[in-house]
């Protein structure tokens, strides 16, 4: 699934822009960042609560194309700029953890 699809899965917003027309192969949910560096896979969007900068070097560690930040969270500037300068997308949606995870799965099962 290409990223820029995300947007008509899970409403939100896109925080910054999203480069280039990268792919996800499917979703980690965690809150825990050691967890998700013991655990995410390559391709995979994070789906999370962690709204900070150290969320956005753990998915460059991983190889995370995506974060989706639930709850609504507010989008620290200096995250969505390290986000940017790593080639992240960054989507902020008002649905929690389980909802996001639930639609994203559900569109990799169809």
């Amino acid at each position: 699934m290409l990223i820029n699809e995300l947007v008509h899965i899970i409403p939100g917003e896109v925080a910054g822009e999203i480069t280039g027309e990268g792919e996800i192969s499917g979703g980690y949910t965690s809150d825990l960042l050691s967890d998700v560096m013991a655990h995410a896979q390559s391709g995979q969007a994070l789906i999370t609560i962690q709204a900070h900068k150290n969320t956005v070097a753990v998915a460059s560690l991983v190889g995370l194309p995506a974060i989706i930040v639930c709850n609504g969270r507010e989008l620290p500037d200096d995250m969505v700029q390290s986000a940017r300068e790593e080639g992240i997308a960054i989507f902020r949606t008002g649905l929690d953890q389980y909802e996001v995870s639930g639609r994203l799965w559900e569109a990799f099962h169809k």
